[in-house]
């Protein structure tokens, strides 16, 4: 094993001589997952939540619990369990603790079990963090039954495969949704896996509210908080819509039906969902973790998303892909210096998003939007 360091933690960990990332590590790390750690440590910080109860359910070398340890408020964390099933994890985790000059006791409790039984073998948490290798499908039920009313749960997904189509039959069986293969698959397959998340809460009464969404590299995150009660519940329920888009000219259209012609070009329309159509970030958190960030290196992700909540109180659902726009159009690529700021001077909102550096987040319609770029010459 190597010692590493991330953020204040560190640690010991094994590294593949090839650089590659298997759960068959003897001491299980992905410095990929670098960046959801220190997001998840920033939305904690700035979450509001006091005195809490928290949960690792698949802690692997502990990094992300150690730094929640190290690097949270005074105040925030008053008892953190720390799973993992391997048979060697306590004896790895607490050499990582005394690495760090911390010590098994009242507020670190070690469990050393299936992820499941060990969620149940307890009462209520105030923050769930699943992070599995796949999906988070098998972890959901027992993690939703014990997070607290006013709780929040983070949610990793890397099969992003089937959520984004590439694998169709598996996104409808495990996830109860078609997915889409084009254009804008990436928001489509984060809000699919919003939905399954939500329905499984509806199971418990429990409301599940996005609060921060994003998808990086080959993952999607959601962070969710939970409110308790039917009227919670069936509200968001009324947000579970299709998706239809163009694969023709692009065009973006929630609707109830599954089925609808493009007004653009009069083609039908490639139809996925059900899906969440509901605000993929809380706008004030958002804001909150830009502020408060001071790694330069995920300064700018943060930035946009902060950018891109502000679109949520619009309702906009998907992106527009102006390389692909101007291929199709046949139009010269716009300075997106230069085309945002005539987006606004129209009256429309827009912000870069953070699903693709080539793409925009407008409530601005196709039709006008080719027009407003046909300006930009």
């Amino acid at each position: 094993m190597h010692l590493m360091t991330e953020g204040k933690a560190k640690f010991y960990a094994s590294k593949d001589e090839k650089g590659k990332i298997s759960r068959e590590l003897e001491v299980f790390y992905n410095p990929l997952m670098k960046f959801n750690r220190d997001v998840s440590i920033l939305l904690l910080n700035d979450s509001g939540l006091k005195n809490i109860q928290l949960a690792e359910i698949m802690a692997g070398s502990g990094v992300r619990s150690i730094r929640f340890l190290l690097e949270l408020k005074k105040g925030i964390v008053k008892k953190i369990f720390v799973n993992d099933f391997d048979e060697h994890f306590t004896k790895n985790f607490k050499k990582n603790l005394s690495a760090n000059r911390l010590k098994v006791g009242k507020k670190i409790v070690i469990c050393n079990d299936d992820a499941n039984k060990m969620l149940l073998n307890f009462n209520g948490f105030d923050y769930i963090d699943i992070d599995p290798f796949g999906s988070p499908n098998p972890f959901l039920n027992s993690s939703i039954v014990r997070l607290s009313r006013g709780g929040i749960i983070g949610i990793t997904a890397t099969d992003t495969a089937p959520l984004s189509g590439a694998n169709y039959a598996t996104c409808v069986r495990s996830y109860w949704a078609r997915p889409l293969h084009a254009g804008i698959m990436h928001e489509t397959g984060l809000r699919i896996l919003i939905r399954k998340v939500q329905m499984i809460g509806a199971q418990h009464d429990k409301a599940l509210i996005p609060i921060y969404s994003y998808f990086k590299d080959y993952y999607f995150r959601i962070f969710f908080r939970c409110i308790k009660g039917k009227l919670e519940v069936d509200k968001l329920t009324r947000q579970h819509k299709y998706v239809l888009y163009c694969t023709k000219c692009m065009a973006i259209k929630i609707s109830i039906y599954n089925h609808l012609i493009c007004d653009d070009c009069n083609e039908l329309m490639e139809y996925c969902g059900p899906m969440w159509v509901g605000r993929l970030f809380d706008y004030s958190l958002a804001e909150k973790m830009s502020r408060s960030n001071k790694d330069k290196s995920i300064a700018k992700f943060l930035e946009i998303i902060a950018n891109e909540s502000k679109l949520d109180n619009l309702g906009v659902v998907g992106f527009y892909n102006i390389h692909e726009i101007c291929k199709h159009y046949k139009l010269d690529i716009p300075n997106f210096e230069t085309l945002i700021p005539k987006i606004e001077e129209k009256g429309y909102k827009v912000s870069r998003t953070h699903f693709t550096p080539i793409g925009i987040r407008s409530d601005v319609m196709m039709k006008e939007l080719v027009g407003i770029i046909r300006e930009c010459r």
